[in-house]
């Protein structure tokens, strides 16, 4: 009898979805900034503390925003670390502006402020940071980056909801950050996003970029008697029927991350002597901050027993999984960024890495297998 798979993430299930969704259907407003967009926007800027919330398709559409709410263009420059989805670096090109790949801290897979600070040049505009597992790196240090060199910071927070720094929420420090609601996250509507807009001078305009580049959000709102084509935009809201799952899942946000954390707890407990003995590097966050819970991951001892490991933990029916290839030599970051350093940390990170399944139903049984088969792997007999 084959074992059952215990899959890397699943999709949480909060409790009044399907009653929302009745609401959203029965009320024949389906299209986007209803009354379920008010509520979840309420709830992410009680999470955040962020004024100002448009929610978004996609984490990469909100991105996309911050990228033409910066008006990036040919010739600008962006600082963004190699260890990244490809949607922070995109949305960067989609400007014509030049993504500058630069390397990370190891000891936290985030961005590596020494490398940011020696790629800066006179033509750089930002640098868009990624709280990678939601741990973000040393934000007072990076906040005075950018303000001694007069450049703005995006944050790419798709992984950080709910995480801090220093005491002080991420999505917080940077004048815009990116939130997502894939089927991946802590919180999920199977595709969607959000823009925190922490300089409010951008709200308004960040309004018509979400809304076709029209000043319809205004129409709606009663402040001008029609609306019209005005900037550039593209349809950047959410359906309600998506928000109504965002705005069950919201409601129970601490019940979803308690459970994460007593996962992720179990397995750094559990793993710790595991690792001391065999050179593994398990995910361990610096004291300043707090993390969410969103993954749990470990380093192998070298790149050769990575590809090992994963084979093992997947013949024994565990869904663990690598990450992102760096950007700075995937084909479309040689077309399209530079690479003014050596990512060495990235490489490393990247061929070493390996995540294991965590999502709040998994039961201590699971859990429990895969420890099990993290303690039982051995190279030798692979």
């Amino acid at each position: 009898m084959q074992t059952p798979l215990i899959p890397y993430s699943k999709p949480y299930r909060a409790p009044h979805e399907s009653e929302y969704l009745e609401q959203v259907l029965s009320s024949g407003h389906t299209h986007g900034d209803g009354p379920f967009t008010r509520r979840a926007s309420e709830l992410l800027k009680g999470i955040t503390t962020s004024e100002s919330v448009l929610l978004t398709g996609s984490g990469t559409h909100a991105l996309e925003l911050a990228s033409w709410l910066l008006d990036l263009g040919p010739g600008d420059e962006v600082i963004v670390p190699s260890f990244t989805f490809s949607t922070t670096a995109a949305s960067v090109v989609m400007t014509g502006a030049t993504p500058v790949f630069v390397d990370i801290d190891q000891a936290t897979g985030s961005l590596d402020i020494d490398a940011a600070e020696a790629a800066l040049t006179d033509r750089t505009r930002a640098v868009y940071v990624v709280h990678y597992g939601g741990v973000a790196p040393n934000m007072d240090r990076l906040t005075a980056m950018a303000q001694q060199a007069g450049i703005r910071i995006v944050e790419d927070n798709a992984h950080g909801l709910g995480a801090r720094w220093g005491g002080r929420p991420c999505g917080s420090f940077g004048t815009l950050a990116a939130q997502s609601f894939h089927a991946t996250k802590n919180v999920q509507c199977g595709e969607g996003g959000a823009l925190l807009i922490n300089e409010p001078s951008l709200r308004a305009r960040a309004e018509v970029l979400r809304e076709k580049g029209t000043d319809r959000s205004r129409f709606l709102r009663g402040e001008v008697d029609k609306y019209s084509w005005i900037d550039r935009g593209s349809s950047y809201l959410p359906s309600e029927l998506t928000v109504a799952v965002l705005a069950a899942q919201l409601e129970v946000f601490e019940v979803i991350q308690a459970q994460r954390h007593a996962i992720w707890d179990t397995y750094s407990k559990a793993l710790v002597t595991w690792a001391a003995q065999t050179g593994a590097e398990l995910m361990s966050p610096p004291e300043q901050v707090e993390h969410p819970a969103h993954v749990f991951y470990f380093l192998t001892p070298d790149a050769k027993s990575r590809p090992m490991m994963l084979d093992h933990l997947r013949a024994a029916g565990i869904g663990a999984t690598f990450h992102y290839i760096p950007l700075h030599s995937s084909l479309a970051g040689v077309r399209f960024g530079r690479t003014p350093h050596p990512c060495p940390a990235t490489d490393d990170f990247a061929a070493r890495i390996v995540r294991l399944p965590l999502w709040p139903a998994m039961t201590g049984d699971e859990v429990d297998r895969v420890i099990t088969a993290v303690h039982n792997f051995e190279p030798a007999l692979v």
